[in-house]
């Protein structure tokens, strides 16, 4: 008998396959929803896209990281206990970003920009379009001294244009902590 093991990379190109074909893009939504959803549940990522805590997640092997970030993942690394971030609130928060890796332990690959490096908080208006889309989305909610990582697909981030050393379509990884609140 055969031992065959289909790998996270084969099923993504199977499903661009599938996808090309007119009338299968559903199809091809719908498998890699099968797909993708187990290998989440395994990691400690729950449908709603926040991380269950190492503790409850699987003692099993984990499996290995999707190739493409297809929803906005938000990982509490660490929970705020004051003031929580919502649309229309004034934030500062430290950041570092790096470009998503799926074969590194912790997913960061190369390291694009850090508000740490500069030793100055970034403020933004959350919900006011003045930072990339997963960042509105991803900041809000959180409470002040909370720190988070945000697993940003493309079309939240960037998409096709990219920005300064980020390329085209690359999906991006944030750990931020919100100092504060107004």
């Amino acid at each position: 008998m055969l031992d065959f093991k289909l790998h996270y990379h084969d099923v993504f190109y199977i499903l661009k396959a599938i996808a090309m074909k007119p009338g299968l893009i559903s199809l091809a939504a719908l498998i890699a929803t099968a797909i993708l959803t187990p290998a989440l549940h395994a990691q400690g990522v729950a449908s709603d896209n926040t991380a269950t805590p190492a503790s409850a997640a699987s003692t099993s092997v984990a499996a290995p990281a999707p190739l493409h970030i297809s929803s906005l993942g938000k990982i509490d690394t660490l929970t705020g206990t004051g003031s929580e971030a919502v649309y229309g609130s004034q934030v500062e928060v430290h950041y570092t970003g790096w470009i998503y890796n799926p074969k590194a332990s912790n997913l960061h690959g190369a390291k694009f920009d850090s508000s740490l490096d500069a030793g100055t908080p970034f403020s933004f208006q959350v919900g006011g379009r003045q930072v990339i889309k997963g960042w509105d989305l991803g900041v809000a909610g959180m409470k002040v001294g909370g720190k988070r990582t945000l697993l940003i697909p493309s079309y939240l981030g960037y998409s096709t244009k990219g920005s300064g050393s980020i390329p085209p379509n690359a999906h991006l990884v944030f750990d931020i902590e919100l100092l504060s609140v107004k």
